[in-house]
């Protein structure tokens, strides 16, 4: 698509997103990964035809699935939108080259990441096509990696680290370019256990916008993952709002690591600070023996519910181990409540490090 058609489809797109929040809570869709998991896929299968001979083992790989079995992805995409998600996820958590490189698939992030937008837009086109009175969403989803920049993974060597911050940026810029040109209508920055890598992404994401000549809306998505209420790189979640705030975001919000219930504390505290819209999606409850996850729908939406009622999110969904199921009956929870206001905060210097330090 012609840079001028993209540009006005994507700022199109924004303005119709950015009614429907101002309208009411915004529903996001489930688990992608443990949704994969349920159709027990084989290594042949996670291979497919043009993988047969790859020398390392792909099962496991659930961003290859766009390339090797497109219509397991396309099929849970749209299961969740008839469940009554608004925004639907890319299949792109892992789909780095940094991430990638632990199958030898590095080459194939920038396609996994144009496959994956094309497919989820196919599948919101075809919905919206036989529900007019709809309006759905892409989010690109741009996951943490699987390295740290903060951290060394080495207990020996505290100096040391596995990734640079210009790795991150090359990496982050090469997957935001396939999401865009494939057709996400916003970029979700998620899962985010060390803010130093996504503060490459959102640098990243800014180099890239400065290439294409115009912007595309930014959400980002915190993982607090214990209950001293810090991210894994220490942060407490005003330390990483102060952190963030310069990106502008569409929204910001916590996912992953913990149960709803257990989420109360800091969805409260970012809901509070937030100049923007927020969004919440927790799992499922935690792992059980068994790395399943327990939650029911029921209870999740009774306690999404609570928070809604209370004005403290405005788009609201499911991480690990939620199903169409579990979104269908958040929707219906959350159906006809009025939407969180932003935040109004007073102009202050407002820093951080891993605690905040505002200036008035």
């Amino acid at each position: 698509m012609p840079a001028k058609d993209l540009s006005q489809r994507v700022a199109s797109r924004e303005a119709a997103l950015r009614r429907l929040l101002q309208e009411r809570v915004v529903m996001l869709d489930g688990a992608m990964g443990t949704s994969i998991q349920a159709f027990r896929l084989s290594e042949a299968e996670f291979r497919g035809e043009r993988f047969a001979d790859h020398p390392k083992d792909l099962r496991g790989n659930n961003d290859l699935l766009v390339l090797t079995q497109p219509q397991v992805i396309a099929q849970i995409h749209r299961s969740f939108l008839d469940a009554g998600a608004d925004i639907i996820e890319t299949n792109t958590f892992n789909s780095t080259s940094i991430s990638q490189a632990d199958y030898g698939l590095e080459a194939s992030a920038y396609e996994l990441n144009v496959a994956a937008a094309r497919l989820a837009r196919e599948v919101a086109e075809a919905f919206m096509a036989e529900h007019p009175d709809r309006e759905v969403f892409v989010a690109g989803g741009i996951g943490p990696t699987n390295r740290t920049a903060s951290m060394s993974p080495d207990v020996n060597n505290p100096g040391f680290r596995a990734v640079t911050f210009e790795d991150l940026r090359l990496a982050y810029y090469e997957q935001a370019k396939g999401l865009v040109e494939g057709g996400a209508d916003t970029l979700l920055v998620e899962t985010i256990f060390d803010t130093l890598n996504a503060k490459a992404a959102i640098f990243a994401l800014e180099n890239l916008f400065d290439d294409l000549g115009f912007r595309v809306p930014v959400q980002l998505s915190v993982t607090i993952t214990d209950a001293a209420g810090r991210t894994l790189s220490g942060q407490t979640v005003e330390a990483f709002w102060n952190s963030v705030a310069h990106a502008r975001p569409l929204s910001v919000g916590i996912n992953c690591a913990l149960g709803a219930a257990d989420m109360r504390p800091y969805v409260e505290e970012l809901s509070r600070i937030a100049a923007c819209a927020t969004s919440c999606y927790p799992n499922a409850g935690l792992p059980n023996a068994f790395g399943e996850y327990d939650d029911t729908p029921e209870h999740m939406a009774e306690v999404l519910g609570a928070f809604v009622r209370e004005g403290l999110i405005n788009i609201v969904g499911g991480c690990c181990g939620t199903t169409a199921a579990h979104i269908r009956a958040i929707a219906e929870a959350v159906a006809g409540m009025a939407p969180r206001q932003p935040a109004e905060c007073a102009p202050a210097l407002r820093l951080s490090g891993l605690e905040p330090l505002t200036v008035s």
